[in-house]
């Protein structure tokens, strides 16, 4: 039996794993998703850090796995406990001594995300729309499901400020999931990233920025075959 530990992206919480959680319990795992204090204007990534750590306990060898915002998180995590394994899905790639505010311009995602939304045909210079960047690809009855819930709890400024203070990414394994119709961070862009900053090859997942929500027993199937 595995553990995988699964970290949300930014301004949302454990919900947005609903989905993958019981299929990776089903598998005979054990599955833990802890809330990070992303409303808390004061938190920042030692504080994400730590709520991780805590959530971990005296686990050992778990699969930890990072989505979006969560990238510049998991090897802070990875440094304190033991990880048999990080995955990152979508995730922002950090390098040492960047902060997370710095990363969109350090990696150009503003001209990728541009540059996808011409050659997809959408209005570069649209409004901003939650659904139309994050969610498109998320089943109807999903989307309806959320709508009549709670809304996420935001998202304070406080972890884009703070530098990544690792010299290096840690000595720990790790695989990459990329969504292939993610528009804010454009396949061909993470590929370069996780290439520049890590030297890996991705895997990819036919999805948007959300595949927890969008492709659940895809993901879900590719992170068992980690194991």
């Amino acid at each position: 039996m595995a553990t995988f530990v699964l970290l949300h992206g930014a301004g949302d919480d454990s919900r947005s794993w609903r989905d993958v959680i019981p299929l990776l319990e089903a598998a005979g795992h054990e599955v833990v998703a802890p809330d990070l204090p992303v409303a808390d204007p004061s938190a920042g990534l030692d504080a994400y850090t730590q709520a991780a750590v805590d959530a971990i306990g005296a686990r050992e060898g778990v699969v930890l796995v990072a989505q979006s915002l969560s990238g510049f998180v998991a090897p802070l995590v990875a440094a304190r406990v033991p990880v048999a394994r990080i995955v990152l899905v979508n995730a922002m790639v950090p390098k040492p001594g960047e902060t997370a505010g710095e990363w969109w311009t350090a990696t150009d995602q503003n001209a990728a995300r541009r540059a996808y939304d011409v050659e997809e045909g959408r209005d570069p210079d649209a409004p901003f729309d939650e659904v139309r960047t994050f969610l498109h690809d998320v089943p109807a009855e999903r989307l309806a499901a959320l709508a009549g819930e709670p809304e996420p709890p935001g998202q304070s400024d406080a972890p884009f400020a703070d530098t990544w203070p690792l010299d290096a990414w840690p000595d720990v394994p790790t695989t990459a999931i990329v969504g292939a119709k993610d528009r804010c961070f454009p396949a061909a862009f993470q590929r370069r990233v996780l290439q520049e900053r890590l030297g890996i090859t991705p895997d990819e997942i036919d999805s948007g920025h959300v595949p927890s929500l969008s492709r659940p027993r895809e993901l879900a199937d590719l992170l068992l075959g980690y194991l």
